[in-house]
Protein backbone atom coordinates (compact mmCIF):
# COMPACT_ATOMS: atom_id res chain seq x y z
CA UNK A 1 0.00 0.00 0.00
CA UNK A 2 1.08 3.52 -0.80
CA UNK A 3 1.59 5.44 2.24
CA UNK A 4 2.38 9.74 2.21
CA UNK A 5 4.94 10.16 4.77
CA UNK A 6 5.84 14.04 6.42
CA UNK A 7 9.44 14.39 8.19
CA UNK A 8 11.75 17.20 9.08
CA UNK A 9 15.08 16.44 8.20
CA UNK A 10 17.76 18.60 9.65
CA UNK A 11 21.00 19.52 7.54
CA UNK A 12 24.01 21.27 8.16
CA UNK A 13 24.96 22.76 4.85
CA UNK A 14 28.11 24.55 4.17
CA UNK A 15 27.68 28.51 3.41
CA UNK A 16 28.01 28.92 0.02
CA UNK A 17 25.94 30.17 -2.30
CA UNK A 18 23.70 26.84 -4.66
CA UNK A 19 23.96 25.12 -1.59
CA UNK A 20 20.68 24.74 -0.53
CA UNK A 21 19.29 24.98 -4.41
CA UNK A 22 20.82 21.40 -4.49
CA UNK A 23 19.16 20.62 -1.58
CA UNK A 24 15.35 22.24 -2.64
CA UNK A 25 16.47 20.76 -6.62
CA UNK A 26 17.17 16.55 -5.24
CA UNK A 27 13.84 16.79 -2.75
CA UNK A 28 11.44 17.64 -6.03
CA UNK A 29 13.17 15.02 -7.97
CA UNK A 30 12.12 12.74 -5.23
CA UNK A 31 8.78 14.17 -5.35
CA UNK A 32 9.22 15.43 -2.33
CA UNK A 33 6.42 18.75 -1.02
CA UNK A 34 8.69 21.20 0.37
CA UNK A 35 6.76 22.93 3.70
CA UNK A 36 8.76 25.14 5.90
CA UNK A 37 12.43 25.80 6.03
CA UNK A 38 13.50 26.88 9.21
CA UNK A 39 16.76 28.70 10.02
CA UNK A 40 18.58 26.52 13.11
CA UNK A 41 21.77 28.18 13.43
CA UNK A 42 24.26 30.04 11.40
CA UNK A 43 28.39 30.07 11.77
CA UNK A 44 30.91 31.44 9.82
CA UNK A 45 30.85 28.28 7.29
CA UNK A 46 27.56 26.52 8.10
CA UNK A 47 24.02 26.59 8.06
CA UNK A 48 21.91 24.37 9.95
CA UNK A 49 18.54 24.13 8.67
CA UNK A 50 15.00 22.20 9.29
CA UNK A 51 13.21 21.18 6.12
CA UNK A 52 9.27 20.03 6.22
CA UNK A 53 9.05 17.66 3.74
CA UNK A 54 6.10 15.44 2.56
CA UNK A 55 6.25 12.51 0.18
CA UNK A 56 3.58 10.95 -1.40
CA UNK A 57 5.48 7.47 -1.48
CA UNK A 58 6.80 6.32 2.33
CA UNK A 59 9.39 3.92 0.11
CA UNK A 60 10.92 7.00 -1.44
CA UNK A 61 12.26 8.22 2.21
CA UNK A 62 15.55 6.29 2.23
CA UNK A 63 16.93 7.12 -1.42
CA UNK A 64 16.30 10.53 -0.90
CA UNK A 65 18.03 10.72 2.37
CA UNK A 66 20.73 8.76 0.66
CA UNK A 67 20.97 11.29 -2.11
CA UNK A 68 21.07 14.19 0.23
CA UNK A 69 23.52 12.59 2.35
CA UNK A 70 26.05 12.25 -0.55
CA UNK A 71 25.55 15.66 -2.12
CA UNK A 72 28.84 18.09 -1.66
CA UNK A 73 28.66 19.93 1.36
CA UNK A 74 25.60 18.57 3.34
CA UNK A 75 25.63 16.48 6.16
CA UNK A 76 22.28 14.63 7.33
CA UNK A 77 21.95 15.47 11.14
CA UNK A 78 18.75 13.94 11.88
CA UNK A 79 15.53 13.10 10.55
CA UNK A 80 12.10 12.70 12.09
CA UNK A 81 8.96 11.63 11.38
CA UNK A 82 6.14 14.92 11.91
CA UNK A 83 3.50 12.03 12.68
CA UNK A 84 5.32 10.17 15.02
CA UNK A 85 6.24 13.07 16.89
CA UNK A 86 2.96 14.90 17.13
CA UNK A 87 1.55 11.68 18.57
CA UNK A 88 4.52 11.37 21.12
CA UNK A 89 2.62 11.08 24.53
CA UNK A 90 -0.80 10.47 23.38
CA UNK A 91 -3.05 12.87 21.63
CA UNK A 92 -5.70 13.21 24.38
CA UNK A 93 -5.57 13.36 28.08
CA UNK A 94 -7.46 13.62 31.23
CA UNK A 95 -8.37 17.19 32.51
CA UNK A 96 -10.35 18.47 35.93
CA UNK A 97 -13.28 20.80 35.28
CA UNK A 98 -13.36 21.86 38.81
CA UNK A 99 -9.89 22.92 40.86
CA UNK A 100 -8.71 21.34 43.67
CA UNK A 101 -7.51 24.74 45.65
CA UNK A 102 -7.89 23.89 49.42
CA UNK A 103 -9.53 21.59 51.62
CA UNK A 104 -13.06 22.93 51.20
CA UNK A 105 -12.99 22.12 47.60
CA UNK A 106 -11.92 18.54 48.16
CA UNK A 107 -14.90 17.67 50.64
CA UNK A 108 -17.17 19.20 47.98
CA UNK A 109 -15.75 17.36 44.72
CA UNK A 110 -14.96 14.20 46.74
CA UNK A 111 -15.65 12.76 50.63
CA UNK A 112 -17.85 13.69 52.06
CA UNK A 113 -19.76 16.07 49.77
CA UNK A 114 -20.20 13.42 47.21
CA UNK A 115 -22.15 10.92 49.00
CA UNK A 116 -24.83 13.26 48.53
CA UNK A 117 -24.32 13.13 44.55
CA UNK A 118 -24.14 9.27 44.83
CA UNK A 119 -27.64 8.47 46.96
CA UNK A 120 -29.30 11.59 44.96
CA UNK A 121 -28.33 9.31 41.86
CA UNK A 122 -29.33 6.08 43.58
CA UNK A 123 -32.94 7.75 44.05
CA UNK A 124 -33.26 9.44 40.16
CA UNK A 125 -31.57 7.59 38.40
CA UNK A 126 -31.77 10.07 35.74
CA UNK A 127 -29.62 12.42 37.75
CA UNK A 128 -26.81 11.00 36.58
CA UNK A 129 -26.98 12.36 32.88
CA UNK A 130 -26.79 15.99 35.45
CA UNK A 131 -24.47 15.25 38.32
CA UNK A 132 -22.02 13.01 35.97
CA UNK A 133 -19.76 12.78 33.06
CA UNK A 134 -22.71 10.43 31.33
CA UNK A 135 -24.53 13.26 29.52
CA UNK A 136 -21.59 14.34 27.67
CA UNK A 137 -19.04 11.47 27.55
CA UNK A 138 -19.42 8.49 25.14
CA UNK A 139 -16.80 5.47 24.65
CA UNK A 140 -15.31 4.99 21.14
CA UNK A 141 -15.09 0.91 21.05
CA UNK A 142 -12.77 -1.02 19.26
CA UNK A 143 -10.92 -4.42 19.23
CA UNK A 144 -8.53 -3.31 16.33
CA UNK A 145 -9.92 -6.02 13.74
CA UNK A 146 -9.85 -3.40 10.76
CA UNK A 147 -7.87 -0.27 11.91
CA UNK A 148 -8.13 2.20 8.76
CA UNK A 149 -7.58 0.36 5.79
CA UNK A 150 -5.00 -1.58 7.22
CA UNK A 151 -6.83 -4.35 8.32
CA UNK A 152 -6.99 -6.64 11.44
CA UNK A 153 -3.39 -4.61 13.76
CA UNK A 154 -4.92 -5.46 17.27
CA UNK A 155 -6.28 -3.17 20.38
CA UNK A 156 -3.28 -1.59 20.79
CA UNK A 157 -2.32 0.05 16.83
CA UNK A 158 -5.80 1.11 17.34
CA UNK A 159 -5.10 3.52 20.05
CA UNK A 160 -3.96 6.26 17.96
CA UNK A 161 -6.84 5.74 15.86
CA UNK A 162 -9.08 6.02 18.69
CA UNK A 163 -7.34 8.93 20.49
CA UNK A 164 -7.98 10.75 16.85
CA UNK A 165 -11.32 10.03 16.92
CA UNK A 166 -11.90 11.38 20.34
CA UNK A 167 -10.12 15.19 19.24
CA UNK A 168 -12.23 15.21 16.61
CA UNK A 169 -15.43 14.67 18.63
CA UNK A 170 -14.28 17.15 21.21
CA UNK A 171 -13.14 19.55 18.57
CA UNK A 172 -15.98 19.64 16.28
CA UNK A 173 -18.91 18.42 18.66
CA UNK A 174 -17.98 19.54 21.96
CA UNK A 175 -18.21 15.87 22.77
CA UNK A 176 -16.05 14.22 25.50
CA UNK A 177 -14.99 10.50 24.20
CA UNK A 178 -13.05 7.74 25.66
CA UNK A 179 -11.22 5.05 23.80
CA UNK A 180 -11.46 1.41 24.70
CA UNK A 181 -9.40 -0.84 22.84
CA UNK A 182 -10.96 -4.23 23.25
CA UNK A 183 -8.17 -7.05 23.26
CA UNK A 184 -11.39 -9.61 23.04
CA UNK A 185 -12.48 -10.29 19.66
CA UNK A 186 -15.65 -12.82 19.54
CA UNK A 187 -18.57 -10.59 19.39
CA UNK A 188 -20.40 -12.21 22.43
CA UNK A 189 -16.85 -11.02 24.44
CA UNK A 190 -16.94 -7.25 23.23
CA UNK A 191 -21.15 -7.20 23.72
CA UNK A 192 -20.26 -8.19 27.44
CA UNK A 193 -17.50 -5.89 27.45
CA UNK A 194 -19.01 -2.91 26.56
CA UNK A 195 -22.43 -3.83 28.04
CA UNK A 196 -20.54 -3.55 31.39
CA UNK A 197 -19.16 0.05 30.86
CA UNK A 198 -22.13 1.45 29.32
CA UNK A 199 -23.42 2.85 32.56
CA UNK A 200 -20.40 5.32 32.53
CA UNK A 201 -21.01 7.06 29.48
CA UNK A 202 -24.08 8.41 27.23
CA UNK A 203 -23.63 6.54 23.97
CA UNK A 204 -21.54 4.27 22.19
CA UNK A 205 -19.77 4.41 19.21
CA UNK A 206 -18.45 1.36 17.53
CA UNK A 207 -14.94 1.47 15.26
CA UNK A 208 -12.81 0.10 13.25
CA UNK A 209 -14.31 -3.62 13.76
CA UNK A 210 -14.43 -5.76 10.99
CA UNK A 211 -17.39 -7.11 9.20
CA UNK A 212 -19.77 -9.19 9.56
CA UNK A 213 -19.37 -9.37 13.11
CA UNK A 214 -19.78 -5.46 13.50
CA UNK A 215 -23.29 -6.07 12.26
CA UNK A 216 -24.04 -8.68 15.25
CA UNK A 217 -22.33 -6.22 17.68
CA UNK A 218 -24.10 -3.41 17.22
CA UNK A 219 -27.56 -4.90 16.62
CA UNK A 220 -27.18 -6.90 20.06
CA UNK A 221 -26.12 -3.48 22.28
CA UNK A 222 -28.73 -1.62 20.72
CA UNK A 223 -31.29 -3.79 21.90
CA UNK A 224 -29.73 -4.23 25.37
CA UNK A 225 -28.45 -0.87 26.29
CA UNK A 226 -30.69 2.21 27.09
CA UNK A 227 -28.20 4.60 25.62
CA UNK A 228 -27.37 5.19 21.66
CA UNK A 229 -25.11 2.86 19.79
CA UNK A 230 -23.94 3.89 16.39
CA UNK A 231 -21.12 1.92 14.55
CA UNK A 232 -19.52 4.80 12.34
CA UNK A 233 -17.87 3.00 9.97
CA UNK A 234 -21.51 2.18 8.75
CA UNK A 235 -23.55 4.80 9.52
CA UNK A 236 -21.23 7.74 9.44
CA UNK A 237 -20.23 7.27 6.18
CA UNK A 238 -23.58 6.44 4.85
CA UNK A 239 -25.50 9.58 6.55
CA UNK A 240 -22.63 11.85 4.49
CA UNK A 241 -22.97 9.83 0.94
CA UNK A 242 -26.56 10.09 1.11
CA UNK A 243 -25.98 13.90 1.81
CA UNK A 244 -23.69 14.47 -0.84
CA UNK A 245 -25.91 12.63 -3.32
CA UNK A 246 -28.81 14.54 -2.28
CA UNK A 247 -26.79 17.56 -3.71
CA UNK A 248 -25.21 15.76 -6.63
CA UNK A 249 -28.46 14.83 -8.16
CA UNK A 250 -29.50 18.51 -7.61
CA UNK A 251 -26.29 19.58 -9.36
CA UNK A 252 -26.78 17.05 -12.30
CA UNK A 253 -30.70 17.87 -12.56
CA UNK A 254 -31.92 14.23 -11.24
CA UNK A 255 -34.29 12.53 -9.23
CA UNK A 256 -33.52 10.27 -6.00
CA UNK A 257 -36.28 8.04 -7.20
CA UNK A 258 -35.64 7.75 -10.84
CA UNK A 259 -31.71 7.43 -10.32
CA UNK A 260 -29.82 4.20 -10.87
CA UNK A 261 -27.06 3.49 -8.64
CA UNK A 262 -24.43 0.72 -8.52
CA UNK A 263 -22.25 0.67 -5.58
CA UNK A 264 -19.17 -0.98 -5.56
CA UNK A 265 -18.81 -2.84 -1.65
CA UNK A 266 -20.48 -4.75 0.07
CA UNK A 267 -18.78 -4.35 4.06
CA UNK A 268 -20.02 -2.41 6.95
CA UNK A 269 -20.12 0.45 5.02
CA UNK A 270 -21.64 -0.76 1.67
CA UNK A 271 -24.80 -2.28 3.60
CA UNK A 272 -25.55 0.37 5.72
CA UNK A 273 -25.20 3.54 2.62
CA UNK A 274 -27.89 0.85 0.59
CA UNK A 275 -30.15 1.03 3.80
CA UNK A 276 -29.97 4.66 4.05
CA UNK A 277 -30.40 5.19 0.13
CA UNK A 278 -33.08 3.07 0.08
CA UNK A 279 -35.05 4.78 3.04
CA UNK A 280 -34.28 7.97 1.02
CA UNK A 281 -36.19 6.89 -1.91
CA UNK A 282 -33.91 5.15 -4.35
CA UNK A 283 -35.65 2.42 -5.99
CA UNK A 284 -32.86 1.12 -8.29
CA UNK A 285 -29.86 0.57 -6.64
CA UNK A 286 -27.52 -2.37 -7.26
CA UNK A 287 -24.66 -3.51 -5.31
CA UNK A 288 -21.32 -5.62 -6.38
CA UNK A 289 -19.03 -7.69 -4.57
CA UNK A 290 -16.17 -9.10 -5.85
CA UNK A 291 -18.28 -12.11 -8.04
CA UNK A 292 -20.11 -8.77 -9.47
CA UNK A 293 -23.90 -8.21 -8.77
CA UNK A 294 -25.37 -9.17 -5.75
CA UNK A 295 -28.73 -10.94 -6.62
CA UNK A 296 -31.17 -13.33 -5.49
CA UNK A 297 -30.03 -16.05 -7.71
CA UNK A 298 -26.78 -16.07 -6.15
CA UNK A 299 -25.68 -18.77 -2.84
CA UNK A 300 -24.65 -15.91 0.19
CA UNK A 301 -24.06 -17.40 3.62
CA UNK A 302 -23.25 -13.48 5.08
CA UNK A 303 -26.52 -13.03 6.62
CA UNK A 304 -25.97 -9.24 5.48
CA UNK A 305 -25.25 -9.47 1.59
CA UNK A 306 -28.52 -12.20 1.74
CA UNK A 307 -30.55 -8.76 3.06
CA UNK A 308 -28.99 -7.13 0.49
CA UNK A 309 -29.90 -9.58 -2.15
CA UNK A 310 -33.64 -9.59 -0.56
CA UNK A 311 -33.67 -5.59 -0.78
CA UNK A 312 -31.74 -3.99 -3.60
CA UNK A 313 -31.57 -5.29 -7.32
CA UNK A 314 -34.78 -5.05 -8.03
CA UNK A 315 -34.71 -6.48 -11.60
CA UNK A 316 -32.28 -8.98 -10.96
CA UNK A 317 -28.94 -7.64 -13.06
CA UNK A 318 -26.43 -9.84 -13.37
CA UNK A 319 -22.68 -9.60 -14.59
CA UNK A 320 -19.56 -7.94 -13.11
CA UNK A 321 -18.96 -4.41 -11.61
CA UNK A 322 -17.80 -2.75 -15.52
CA UNK A 323 -20.93 -4.34 -16.93
CA UNK A 324 -23.56 -3.46 -14.10
CA UNK A 325 -22.45 -0.17 -14.47
CA UNK A 326 -23.15 0.87 -17.47
CA UNK A 327 -25.94 3.09 -17.86
CA UNK A 328 -25.69 3.58 -14.27
CA UNK A 329 -26.50 7.46 -13.27
CA UNK A 330 -24.34 7.06 -10.20
CA UNK A 331 -21.55 5.32 -9.27
CA UNK A 332 -20.43 4.95 -5.11
CA UNK A 333 -17.59 2.66 -4.13
CA UNK A 334 -16.56 1.65 -0.84
CA UNK A 335 -14.12 -1.17 -1.61
CA UNK A 336 -10.52 -1.41 -2.84
CA UNK A 337 -8.63 0.36 -5.86
CA UNK A 338 -8.31 0.52 -9.25
CA UNK A 339 -11.49 -1.81 -10.04
CA UNK A 340 -12.63 1.10 -13.08
CA UNK A 341 -11.48 2.91 -15.95
CA UNK A 342 -12.47 5.99 -17.77
CA UNK A 343 -13.64 3.86 -20.07
CA UNK A 344 -16.23 2.29 -17.79
CA UNK A 345 -17.09 5.28 -16.22
CA UNK A 346 -17.83 6.84 -20.17
CA UNK A 347 -20.48 4.06 -20.38
CA UNK A 348 -22.17 5.20 -17.55
CA UNK A 349 -25.29 8.00 -18.02
CA UNK A 350 -24.08 11.24 -19.57
CA UNK A 351 -22.50 13.44 -16.64
CA UNK A 352 -22.42 10.64 -13.99
CA UNK A 353 -22.11 10.84 -10.44
CA UNK A 354 -19.25 9.19 -9.30
CA UNK A 355 -18.23 8.65 -5.39
CA UNK A 356 -14.74 6.94 -5.67
CA UNK A 357 -14.78 6.72 -1.85
CA UNK A 358 -11.70 3.94 -1.39
CA UNK A 359 -8.31 5.49 -0.25
CA UNK A 360 -6.03 6.20 -0.31
CA UNK A 361 -5.92 4.80 -3.71
CA UNK A 362 -10.20 5.10 -5.28
CA UNK A 363 -12.33 2.86 -7.18
CA UNK A 364 -11.19 5.01 -10.71
CA UNK A 365 -8.00 7.29 -10.67
CA UNK A 366 -10.08 10.96 -10.35
CA UNK A 367 -7.45 13.07 -12.65
CA UNK A 368 -8.39 10.27 -15.59
CA UNK A 369 -12.52 10.90 -15.48
CA UNK A 370 -12.64 14.65 -13.95
CA UNK A 371 -13.62 15.63 -17.37
CA UNK A 372 -16.44 13.13 -17.96
CA UNK A 373 -18.31 13.40 -14.81
CA UNK A 374 -21.12 15.61 -13.30
CA UNK A 375 -19.68 15.33 -9.74
CA UNK A 376 -17.03 13.61 -8.71
CA UNK A 377 -16.43 12.81 -5.40
CA UNK A 378 -13.65 10.52 -2.71
CA UNK A 379 -12.66 10.08 0.40
CA UNK A 380 -9.34 11.98 0.09
CA UNK A 381 -8.57 15.86 1.49
CA UNK A 382 -6.89 16.49 -1.95
CA UNK A 383 -9.61 16.89 -3.97
CA UNK A 384 -13.30 18.55 -3.81
CA UNK A 385 -16.06 16.55 -2.69
CA UNK A 386 -14.49 14.71 0.38
CA UNK A 387 -17.13 12.28 1.44
CA UNK A 388 -15.46 12.65 5.03
CA UNK A 389 -17.69 10.90 7.96
CA UNK A 390 -16.27 13.75 10.32
CA UNK A 391 -19.20 15.91 8.97
CA UNK A 392 -21.23 13.42 10.71
CA UNK A 393 -20.79 11.83 13.85
CA UNK A 394 -19.59 14.90 15.75
CA UNK A 395 -23.75 16.20 15.30
CA UNK A 396 -25.00 12.99 15.33
CA UNK A 397 -23.66 12.27 19.35
CA UNK A 398 -24.32 16.30 19.95
CA UNK A 399 -27.90 15.89 19.29
CA UNK A 400 -27.84 12.73 20.71
CA UNK A 401 -26.44 13.36 24.14
CA UNK A 402 -28.69 16.67 24.38
CA UNK A 403 -31.35 15.09 24.34
CA UNK A 404 -30.96 11.72 26.42
CA UNK A 405 -31.35 9.64 23.96
CA UNK A 406 -32.09 5.88 24.55
CA UNK A 407 -30.91 5.00 20.32
CA UNK A 408 -30.49 6.49 17.33
CA UNK A 409 -32.75 5.40 14.44
CA UNK A 410 -33.02 5.47 11.14
CA UNK A 411 -35.08 8.79 11.52
CA UNK A 412 -32.51 10.62 13.07
CA UNK A 413 -29.39 9.28 10.45
CA UNK A 414 -32.00 10.40 7.59
CA UNK A 415 -32.22 13.51 9.44
CA UNK A 416 -28.65 14.00 10.01
CA UNK A 417 -27.95 13.44 6.16
CA UNK A 418 -30.84 15.81 5.00
CA UNK A 419 -29.53 18.45 7.34
CA UNK A 420 -26.13 18.17 6.46
CA UNK A 421 -27.13 18.49 2.75
CA UNK A 422 -28.95 21.58 3.67
CA UNK A 423 -25.75 22.71 5.35
CA UNK A 424 -24.66 24.10 1.54
CA UNK A 425 -26.68 26.40 0.32
CA UNK A 426 -28.63 26.07 -2.99
CA UNK A 427 -26.59 29.06 -4.94
CA UNK A 428 -23.34 28.04 -3.48
CA UNK A 429 -23.92 24.08 -5.01
CA UNK A 430 -21.84 23.25 -7.98
CA UNK A 431 -20.14 20.27 -9.15
CA UNK A 432 -17.20 21.06 -6.66
CA UNK A 433 -19.06 21.48 -3.94
CA UNK A 434 -21.42 19.45 -2.75
CA UNK A 435 -21.03 19.06 0.36
CA UNK A 436 -19.84 21.63 3.55
CA UNK A 437 -15.45 21.51 4.80
CA UNK A 438 -15.20 19.68 7.71
CA UNK A 439 -14.28 23.02 9.42
CA UNK A 440 -17.53 24.73 8.47
CA UNK A 441 -18.33 26.23 12.26
CA UNK A 442 -21.90 25.75 12.01
CA UNK A 443 -22.13 22.11 10.54
CA UNK A 444 -22.06 19.96 13.89
CA UNK A 445 -24.85 22.27 15.32
CA UNK A 446 -27.09 21.78 12.40
CA UNK A 447 -27.03 18.55 12.16
CA UNK A 448 -27.31 18.16 16.07
CA UNK A 449 -30.38 20.23 16.40
CA UNK A 450 -32.03 17.91 12.99
CA UNK A 451 -31.04 14.74 15.18
CA UNK A 452 -32.71 16.16 18.10
CA UNK A 453 -35.96 16.80 17.08
CA UNK A 454 -36.01 13.71 15.20
CA UNK A 455 -35.13 12.10 18.47
CA UNK A 456 -38.04 13.90 20.07
CA UNK A 457 -40.10 13.04 17.25
CA UNK A 458 -39.80 9.35 16.87
CA UNK A 459 -40.10 9.30 20.65
CA UNK A 460 -36.21 8.20 22.20
CA UNK A 461 -35.77 10.98 23.83
CA UNK A 462 -35.47 11.86 27.05
CA UNK A 463 -35.93 14.97 27.62
CA UNK A 464 -36.00 18.23 24.96
CA UNK A 465 -32.93 18.49 23.09
CA UNK A 466 -30.56 22.39 24.29
CA UNK A 467 -30.54 24.75 21.65
CA UNK A 468 -26.84 25.08 20.01
CA UNK A 469 -25.78 27.72 17.71
CA UNK A 470 -22.69 26.65 16.62
CA UNK A 471 -19.36 24.90 18.48
CA UNK A 472 -16.06 26.87 18.00
CA UNK A 473 -12.91 24.81 17.28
Amino acid sequence: MVMPLNVMVQLKLANRPGTLARVLTTVAEYGGNLGSIDLVSVSPGHKVRDLMIGLHDSQQIQPLLDKLAGLPDIELLHVADRVLLAHRGGKIQVVPKRQLQNREDLAVVYTPGVARVSQAIYDRREYVYDLTMKGNTIAIVTDGSAVLGLGNLGPEAALPVMEGKAMLFKSFGEVDAVPLCLSVHEPDAIIAAVAAVAPAFGGINLEDIAAPKCFEIEEKLSAMLDIPVFHDDQHGTAIVVLSGLINALKVTGREMGSARVVMSGAGAAGVAIAKILLGAGVGDLVVCDREGAINRERKLDVPSKAWLAGHTNRVGKRGSLQEVVTGADVFIGVSGPGLLVREDIRRMAPRPVVFALANPEPEVDPETIYDITGVLGTGRSDYPNQINNVLAFPGVFRGALDCHARSINEEMILAAARALAESVKEEELAADYIIPSVFSPDVAAHVAGAVGDAAVKSGVARKLPQVRETFEH
